[in-house]
């Protein structure tokens, strides 16, 4: 039966590549060593990896040999547990079961293998044989059972590259014994018609992670071309493969422009598991054909720069907590931080020292704890072998730039510094990348000293309601909500409500992508942003919604909302969630966390109403009911997790299609007891606001009308230190640039 469905999938696959095989430059195919291993080094390189190992990494290969000698000689295919699968019916439906989960040993092959070249011992070479043979029948028992194998191919990719590297120690018929099976395997999962329906199946392709059942192509080709095990499915996966690695990369370069980054602005992500796929068919390519092309390659080198805008200093590092992040404590998920600028030393040191010399840096000033490689990859301390020719660290000198705009991952970082005193913003809007990327254009979070307006909610354990019910709507966010009655219910991942609550939006937006930034400038006076979120409103009920940002340096922050609704009925709620439970007189709210105050001045619209919503079994309030968090996450995280307790909605107290909403925030320390004085300013189509901050004024007035424009004047003693108009254009800023940390 399995073999049945496999070659359907086969032949679906065959026609998906027919064309590519007809119309594709494979010029390159040419360029791939004949000889074995070729999977992340091969014979040439082979000397310099064994001498790193022995030398330079002898610390890392003695800890790989201890782990390796406390696996089983003989391993055994029987796993501990069960997992979720997908059982066949006989009326050709399917059906969610619990099976037991066969064991496979992927990974620990490719680490005793590796120890078996070094070493020669046979002992070795048998336990990694066992190893190779039974992963391989773990994955046909789990494509029958319509059982995933793992969320990431990881696995499956080292069982390949044990393979690759015992090829010379096998007889032909162990080579077919593991690699027909395997290539077998690797086709039945591939996504096309006439597969069996596998239970969360990870098909992530460039756009995303890139770490599913498609990234096993490129090495299966490699690991078995021109072998005359079954060389035509070796072909075709070796083109596969290279026309998904080259989509991923000309989609990466896209994501990071000028700027750097990956495919993806939640940095769990970004910073976790998706740079593995570039370097991995970097380290690949070099091994299979001698070519080093990282250089070919810039926008990777540019990584460190995003990692290090999104870096909060303090007694840990911290982040701002956008996108699919799961809000416990906000630490910057810097676990494989090490491992991926290790990578960046190695591949740019020659060709843009800078970024390595900043990737140097940034491994140098990580917590002592995660000073160390990833288990994730144990072979890649060994393939670094240009780490020690990297530039020393270095952190950038422009110590006075206080922004940074990435402009495909829709981020601006704003700061009056680099140090543990200072304030620290993250504004989204123009985001061209939708990985993880929620309703939130135009959201603001501001740290200082703590987490003073920030995005509330969490994911949990994905399987309760509040990940798509609330935690990803822009409820959840310091963003505008516009009510129009029985506006449909956005959709995001997660399970679904199929309640009446759960079937209608609160307001918010219904495109997570498809906002524009329309200004951005900076300066050491203050960072201006303009974003026209007006795209992702259901045009039904949005004709503007245009935000305007202005930090003025070093602690307060102008924000004006011009929004106009198709109907003067549908009610504006503007949002600033916080922590802690805010206090409000008048006009004014005041919240603390952390070390760190925030005051919020509203000043327009004149006849604003604040309502303050929160507290116990209200704090993820939306669409008449309390999405509450899973009882495991509640027990865990309710007290202490950063997840946005209270916001304030403002609204207008009465109905009008057009509102401009301007307000004042000021953020301190905790000690501070007041807020400053300021004062509305308007007439002659402008709003704005002017206040004193120390021996300093600032006047910020903004356009009620037409495209987004506006005026700053900031003065000191008398004397005038800045008197322009704002931007009306996104002022470029390529290259490495940033703040020491």
């Amino acid at each position: 039966m399995a073999f049945r469905r496999q070659r359907l999938v086969i032949a679906a696959a065959t026609l998906l590549v027919v064309g590519l095989a007809q119309s594709a430059d494979d010029n390159w195919i040419a360029k791939i060593r004949k000889d074995h291993p070729r999977l992340f080094f091969n014979k040439d390189m082979w000397p310099q990896v064994r001498d790193r190992a022995l030398q330079q990494e002898k610390e890392w290969y003695i800890s790989l040999r201890r782990r390796i000698d406390r696996y089983p000689a003989d391993p055994m295919p029987q796993g501990r547990g069960t997992s979720p699968a997908y059982r066949e019916k006989a009326d050709g439906g399917y059906q969610l079961v619990e099976l037991p989960r066969p064991r496979e040993w992927g990974r620990e092959a490719m680490e005793t293998a590796f120890v078996y070249l070094l070493t020669r011992n046979k002992s070795y070479l048998e336990t990694a044989k066992k190893m190779l043979q039974i992963s391989v029948a773990a994955y046909d028992e789990c494509y029958e059972k319509g059982m995933c194998v793992n969320w990431y191919s990881t696995s499956r990719v080292c069982a390949l590259a044990a393979y690759d590297w015992l090829y010379n120690d096998l007889t032909p018929d162990e080579r077919r014994a593991i690699l027909s099976p395997f290539l077998k395997h690797i086709e039945a999962v591939q996504p096309g018609p006439g597969r069996r329906r596998i239970y969360r199946l990870n098909e992530s392709d460039h756009t995303s992670g890139f770490y599913g059942v498609r990234n096993l192509v490129w090495f299966a080709g490699l690991a078995a071309y021109n072998d005359g095990i079954d060389d035509a499915t070796a072909l075709r996966f070796l083109q596969l493969g290279y026309k998904y690695n080259e989509d991923l990369f000309n989609y990466r370069r896209q994501c990071a422009g000028d700027d750097g980054g990956l495919a993806t602005a939640a940095v769990n992500y970004g910073m976790g598991a998706y740079p593995w796929a570039q370097f991995n068919f970097l380290h690949t390519w070099k091994s299979a054909t001698n070519e080093d092309t990282a250089a070919d390659w810039p926008h990777l080198a540019l990584f460190p720069n995003w990692v290090m805008w999104n870096w909060l200093p303090g007694p840990y590092p911290r982040e701002f907590g956008s996108g699919d992040c799961y809000h416990y404590t906000n630490a910057l998920p810097v676990h494989n931080l090490y491992t991926h600028m290790s990578q960046i030393m190695h591949f740019y040191g020659k060709s843009h020292p800078e970024s390595a010399a900043l990737a140097a840096h940034i491994r140098e000033i990580l917590p002592n704890n995660v000073k160390k490689y990833s288990w994730t990859w144990p072979i890649y301390p060994f393939l670094l072998t240009e780490l020690e020719k990297a530039p020393p660290p270095n952190s950038p000198q422009e110590a006075n730039l206080h922004a940074r705009h990435f402009e495909a991952l829709g981020q601006v970082f704003m700061r009056s510094g680099s140090g543990p005193d200072d304030t620290y913003c993250l504004f989204t809007i123009g985001s061209r990348v939708p990985s993880h990327k929620q309703y939130d254009e135009n959201n603001f979070v501001i740290y200082k000293k703590g987490y003073l307006a920030l995005d509330s909610g969490t994911r949990g354990n994905e399987t309760g309601y509040q990940l798509r019910h609330y935690y990803s709507q822009t409820i959840a966010h310091n963003c505008i909500l516009i009510h129009m009655p029985g506006e449909p219910f956005p959709g995001y991942w997660g399970p679904a409500c199929s309640d009446k609550e759960g079937r209608i939006s609160c307001g918010g937006m219904y495109r997570t992508t498809g906002g524009r930034c329309v200004a951005f400038e900076t300066n050491p006076h203050y960072t201006y942003v303009a974003g026209d979120a007006t795209p992702c409103y259901r045009p039904e009920k949005c004709k503007l919604a245009l935000r305007q940002f202005v930090f003025v340096v070093p602690n307060h922050f102008v924000i004006c909302d011009r929004v106009i609704s198709t109907k003067p009925e549908y009610r504006k709620d503007w949002l600033l969630h916080t922590q802690n439970e805010p206090k409000i007189e008048g006009k004014i709210l005041v919240a603390d966390e952390g070390d760190g105050r925030l005051f919020c001045r509203t000043l327009h619209p004149k006849d604003a109403v604040l309502k303050k919503i929160g507290g116990p079994g209200k704090e993820f309030y939306a669409c008449g009911r309390n999405w509450e968090l899973a009882p495991d996450v509640a027990r865990k995280w309710k007290a202490s997790g950063l997840l946005g307790n209270w916001r304030i909605e403002v609204s207008p107290g009465n109905t009008r299609a057009e509102d401009v909403f301007l307000h004042l925030i000021q953020v301190g320390e905790k000690g501070l007891s007041e807020m400053t004085p300021a004062e509305l300013v308007s007439g002659g189509g402008r709003i704005g606001v002017s206040f004193s901050f120390g021996l300093k004024a600032a006047t910020v007035t903004f356009a009620t009308k037409g495209p987004a424009a506006g005026h700053v004047r900031i003065t000191s003693g008398g004397k005038v230190l800045h008197d322009r108009d704002l931007a009306t254009i996104v002022t470029p800023q390529p290259g490495l640039t940033g703040l020491s940390l």
